[in-house]
């Protein structure tokens, strides 16, 4: 415990969204207050923050003053530019680590990690230019998922391939961003683990949860997920494997195709997981809890399942299912506190107990 924050410590947190909101809610509970980070105005982790910083990524007097007035950084979304994170590094501890990010933010290099540890992914091509993507086809079969090598989420930044008809009309949608052909994979279904590495190198994870997404977007997470008890241990190993191999601190989101021939690593996420939310009903220790846990140096905390829970998105209109929800037995809802809904938007979610 010898690195570990004491209570009325600051934890920095770049990024305002859903997931900062929640870290700092957990931050709370635990006596520690936080700072975000975000260049939208009134950005929903405001709402629950001690305090918060309205400007650039690359406003640099604005990233030092946000620095001093906090102990250590973390983030809530793989999108931060590398210089942001290069100045921060220099003034406080960023947690997880800078390679952690750098590895997730670019689908070819995260490809390439995985790979050299020996894991399984889809195959994989990078594709610069239309010629490359036509040589990809040709080498790991025409049906397939185009997709930009950087950003991109929730089904953004991606196209998918039927046939080697399709290569022209693909790659034009990808706007000239470097990107990557991803082969097809016969999966019968997704599963994701979310795991958490402290900074003595302690590991812990969550049970597997199963992922069923629509329109490219996490629809719902239910525990515990359809897998024999070795695929179970397999999800838990690689998923370690990974943390270790990393050096990483905190909470890392791994999701995994289910095939007959095994586990395939789809892809990872370096920071807590829209798949894992169901651990807030399921577990004493949810996965924000862990995450804070992790960043502030405290020892992990018990992440058993005590319940079986379906975690539902409410996306956009779904919203107003709210005052229904409210009067439901077993239901534990979240709202982010946005403005509108509008299609595809995440306004919160609801964890249902099925089995406690």
């Amino acid at each position: 415990m010898s690195e570990a924050l004491e209570p009325g410590a600051a934890i920095g947190i770049l990024g305002g969204g859903q997931l900062g909101r929640m870290l700092s809610v957990a931050a709370s509970r635990l006596g520690l207050r936080t700072h975000i980070y975000d260049p939208g105005a009134e950005p929903p982790a405001g709402h629950v923050a001690e305090k918060v910083t309205t400007a650039a990524w690359d406003d640099e007097a604005a990233l030092r003053a946000f620095a001093a007035s906090v102990d250590v950084i973390t983030y809530e979304f793989e999108n931060i530019p590398a210089a942001t994170l290069d100045l921060l590094e220099t003034l406080r501890p960023v947690r997880p680590n800078r390679r952690a990010l750098a590895v997730s933010q670019d689908r070819l290099m995260e490809k390439d990690f995985l790979t050299g540890l020996g894991l399984t992914t889809a195959p994989y091509r990078d594709v610069p230019t239309l010629p490359a993507l036509e040589a990809a086809i040709a080498e790991i079969g025409p049906q397939g998922i185009l997709k930009t090598r950087r950003l991109g989420y929730d089904g953004k930044g991606q196209a998918r391939l039927k046939g080697a008809e399709d290569a022209a009309g693909a790659y034009a949608e990808m706007g000239g961003a470097e990107a990557i052909l991803e082969g097809f994979v016969q999966f019968s279904h997704e599963v994701s683990v979310i795991a958490a590495r402290g900074v003595t190198g302690e590991v812990a994870c969550f049970d597997p949860g199963e992922n069923v997404h629509e329109a490219g977007i996490l629809r719902t997470t239910a525990v515990p997920a359809r897998l024999a008890p070795g695929q179970h241990m397999d999800a838990i190993l690689l998923a370690g494997k990974i943390l270790n191999a990393l050096d990483y601190v905190g909470v890392m989101g791994v999701e995994l195709f289910v095939t007959a021939k095994g586990l395939v690593v789809n892809e990872i996420a370096p920071r807590v997981h829209n798949s894992g939310h169901w651990t807030q009903a399921g577990c004493t220790v949810d996965q924000f809890e862990q995450h804070i846990r992790a960043v502030a140096g405290w020892p992990l905390g018990n992440g058993q399942r005590y319940a079986d829970v379906v975690m539902e998105n409410l996306i956009g209109e779904d919203v107003a299912k709210v005052p229904a929800l409210a009067k439901a037995a077993d239901v534990q809802i979240h709202l982010y506190g946005k403005g509108a809904p509008r299609p595809g938007r995440k306004m919160g979610h609801v964890n249902r107990i099925t089995r406690g």
